[in-house]
């Protein structure tokens, strides 16, 4: 039997994040302060106390979930968690992947906020508003997805995002793209297809620009070598090296968040118990409906953590 950490992605932040911990916490006041920091400014403000439409950016949805993930490890780790020992794997959702890679020490806690400051900003800005879109396509196989998406590329830029498991795929490209892929899926007899309210076509080749971004900032970071191995979302399988890592980054950005096949890794692995770290329980909801075997136990109150430190430690 053994545990894995996941952490969450964009969607799971809501105002209010991290405030109770904040409050109970001196660990995780200290991890707000040392993000607002990093960030030049009251990021944390933002996040106890809205504006709800500014927390939902990009550019702060991203720094400010890591946070929160962040504030319950170190809050742990105060009260004799070691990582090392009593965690076997970790991995994180589309941006949770910087808060899992934070969490085993393969990024300083600034260098992440920054890293994903710079991650919003790129992705948010690789694309036009409008041009873009998303949809969730509920009820139908991967294998029929893709297939949908080979067929509206017609159109331009279509392709399988995230793989969430439960028969919940989300597809990413151009705006008539994406708008022909629904179409497509309803008639192919998908319970629902619906377009999602996003900024920008996350983990799609439109984000090209953003890619490299990335591939430009995490060159200049320190980087070490994760305390335990991550499981990637790109490669679905663990990776131990920082350069390797750092290479799977990039590729995230334009590639597939392969969520489901993650949640099966961990099964088939032997991984019986995954913790979400931060807000919401979106993850623990996906593992819930991946695999019946595994499971998930979010994490993001004191009475949380009491609950987790008393079963990780006994």
């Amino acid at each position: 039997m053994s545990v894995a950490f996941t952490f969450p992605g964009q969607g799971s932040q809501v105002v209010g994040m991290g405030k109770e911990l904040a409050e109970t916490y001196p660990e995780a006041r200290a991890v707000f302060e040392e993000v607002d920091e990093a960030l030049g400014e009251k990021l944390s403000s933002v996040m106890f106390e809205g504006p709800e439409e500014t927390l939902t950016l990009t550019a702060n949805a991203q720094p400010a979930l890591m946070a929160v993930s962040m504030a319950a490890i170190r809050v742990m780790q105060a009260r004799g968690l070691d990582l090392k020992s009593k965690v076997a794997f970790v991995a994180g959702h589309s941006l949770g992947e910087y808060s899992a890679l934070c969490a085993a020490g393969t990024f300083s806690l600034a260098d992440t906020a920054r890293l994903l400051r710079i991650r919003g900003n790129a992705m948010q800005a690789a694309v036009p508003v409008g041009e873009g879109a998303m949809a969730a396509i509920i009820g139908l196989e991967h294998g029929d997805v893709q297939s949908i998406c080979v067929e509206a590329s017609a159109v331009g830029p279509c392709q399988i995002a995230n793989d969430n498991g439960g028969g919940q795929l989300v597809i990413s490209g151009a705006k008539a793209a994406v708008e022909k892929a629904a179409g497509l899926a309803t008639e192919k007899g998908a319970k629902r297809a619906i377009m999602l309210p996003v900024s920008a076509p996350f983990h799609s080749a439109l984000m090209g620009p953003a890619a490299e971004a990335m591939r430009e900032a995490l060159a200049k970071v320190e980087k070490k070598d994760p305390v335990v191995p991550l499981v990637a979302n790109v490669r679905a399988a663990p990776v131990t090296a920082a350069d390797e890592i750092a290479a799977l980054l990039v590729e995230q950005v334009t590639g597939q968040v392969r969520w489901r096949e993650t949640v099966e890794w961990f099964a088939a692995n032997g991984v019986t118990t995954l913790y979400e770290l931060g807000s919401g329980k979106v993850l623990t909801g996906l593992a819930r409906r991946i695999d019946k075997s595994v499971n998930g136990i979010a994490v993001n109150t004191p009475a949380d953590i009491d609950a987790a430190l008393a079963a990780l430690l006994a």
